[in-house]
């Protein structure tokens, strides 16, 4: 399948350490995201130690690599986390040797301040956006949503009668709730029933198969084929899964819709270097400019540390936490 949010298939018996370091990812139940940063990580630790095998090394090579992602590859703070937390998992969890007292050069790089549009800014790209395309940023501005926790979205996650989306499986693979705008009911229901009546044709085609994750194509061996399992957002054409050898029709792409941003915001006059995560960024600010509570705008947003969350303060459209400048007193 194009898409690349489907996890590839695995020998039924794997032999090469990274395919049983895979099967063992998946065994425990991580997002596939999270699985394609651990292998890009521990590849690239690999590599930088010549292709030794990681049950060669220990200790000692994990913190000359942490180091050199600080002192030569100019690392920040957020990847050279990421970076160890792929190492840690690999020794503790799949080779079962814990790293001990890890001593290493730590990333001190400042986080940078998220960019956000203005509402002025972000009804103008808006307004420059056509279909579904419009719905999709209407969704993360007004719902704090991710691009592809949109594109992801399920028939039987948009719950109109309590007025919420359900995020399955979002950043660190939890579930979540947040809301449904009064404003996009409508075109949201639209789009359901444009979906349903593409899934209807597919179906008389002899195709209508949605993609289902393999545990829960086991648990519903039927449910790929029902309304209440298709993509909010189906892709024009078909494409291959290339585990099952499957003509299906998956969600939209996320280069395809980023494509789509790029072109309305640039046609908006906007300088800022924004895409699809600044409608998220806004969204934040937004609320907080509203007065809401930063722990209820994590909740919505999904944030695990409300450390993650605190950083829009910094943005918010009364720079400096609301204070008013005496300039603006006037002389």
């Amino acid at each position: 399948m194009m898409d690349m949010d489907i996890p590839s298939p695995l020998p039924a018996a794997p032999v090469r350490f990274l395919d049983r370091l895979r099967g063992f990812i998946r065994m425990r139940g991580l997002a596939y995201k999270t699985e394609k940063t651990y292998l890009f990580w521990i590849k690239r630790f690999i590599r930088f130690h010549d292709r030794k095998h990681p049950e060669t090394m220990g200790a000692s090579e994990v913190e000359a690599f942490l180091s050199h992602l600080v002192l030569q590859a100019n690392a920040s703070v957020g990847t050279q986390r990421v970076a160890l937390n792929a190492l840690v998992f690999l020794y503790r969890e799949f080779l079962g040797a814990p790293l001990e007292n890890l001593n290493y050069e730590a990333a001190r790089k400042p986080r940078k301040l998220p960019t956000v549009f203005s509402p002025e800014e972000a009804k103008a790209a808006i307004g420059n956006m056509k279909d579904e395309f419009r719905l999709i940023a209407m969704l993360i501005y007004g719902s704090g949503l991710r691009i592809n926790e949109v594109l992801r979205l399920r028939v039987k996650d948009v719950d109109f009668g309590m007025q919420q989306l359900v995020v399955r499986s979002g950043k660190g693979n939890k579930d979540r709730v947040t809301l449904l705008p009064d404003s996009l009911i409508r075109p949201l229901t639209q789009q359901i029933e444009s979906a349903l009546l593409q899934h209807a044709s597919d179906l008389a085609k002899g195709y209508g198969s949605v993609y289902l994750p393999t545990a829960l194509s086991r648990k519903y061996p039927n449910a790929s084929r029902e309304p209440d399992w298709q993509y909010v957002f189906p892709a024009t054409d078909f494409s291959v899964d290339p585990r099952s050898g499957i003509q299906r029709r998956h969600h939209m792409l996320d280069r395809t819709v980023q494509k789509n941003f790029r072109k309305a915001i640039r046609s908006a006059g906007i300088r800022k270097p924004a895409n699809s995560h600044t409608f998220r960024h806004s969204f934040a600010t937004r609320l907080l400019e509203s007065g809401y509570d930063i722990r209820t705008i994590q909740k919505l947003l999904g944030h695990a540390d409300i450390r993650t969350t605190e950083i829009y303060t910094h943005v918010v459209r009364k720079g400096g936490f609301g204070v008013r400048s005496p300039v603006d007193d006037g002389f």
